[in-house]
């Protein structure tokens, strides 16, 4: 392997620092075995440079890659998404960080606001006096509405507002997808 190749390889290292050491070392390896087959197959190194592409580009499909591979939200797949977001250009300027944004904190609302009402409920029920329980509820216009409403509804806004979170972080998910379809025009 000549020196060219162990600069796109670092290149390629040096834009997936965010990652943790041992995913960076096999998307590296990967990488190296196609640039040795190629090379078995007497491919000149313009021609296998040509095959795969701009080091970040190639980076950034293997960030969008370990997106896709699950849709659930994982702090560690929010760290991949500030990595490929580093990686996307001038559309991830906006759309990635307000979708990071904006995905965990609804699924986080989505689950406060029901532990909230059932808060509101017991207090009521119970009669416990806890601080800052009246804080919490709905109104409409000047009606307030009594611990039992709120409760139901305060389960209804939960399952909304989680819904909604999920569905920000799929589609942040699909958009890197999308930026990430560089990959699989390589043909390596």
């Amino acid at each position: 392997m000549n020196a060219t190749f162990e600069k796109y390889l670092n290149t390629i290292d040096n834009c997936l620092k965010p990652l943790p050491v041992s995913e960076r070392i096999d998307i590296v390896k990967e990488i190296k075995g196609s640039i040795l087959e190629m090379e078995g197959e007497k491919l000149t190194t313009e021609q296998i440079l040509d095959r795969l592409g701009k080091p970040k580009d190639l980076a950034r499909a293997y960030l969008g890659d370990l997106l896709s591979k699950e849709s659930k939200f994982s702090w560690n797949r929010f760290l991949i998404v500030c990595a490929f977001y580093s990686l996307v250009g001038f559309s991830g300027l906006f759309v990635i960080p307000c979708l990071a944004i904006v995905a965990p904190t609804f699924i986080v609302c989505g689950i406060i606001t029901p532990v909230l009402g059932i808060v509101k409920l017991v207090d009521y029920l119970l009669h416990l006096n806890i601080p800052f329980v009246e804080y919490i509820g709905f109104e409409f216009g000047s009606t307030i509405l009594s611990p039992v409403p709120v409760f139901i509804l305060s389960i209804i806004m939960g399952v909304i507002l989680f819904l909604v979170g999920k569905g920000s972080w799929k589609l942040l998910v699909y958009y890197c997808k999308q930026v990430s379809k560089t990959k699989s025009n390589l043909s390596i």
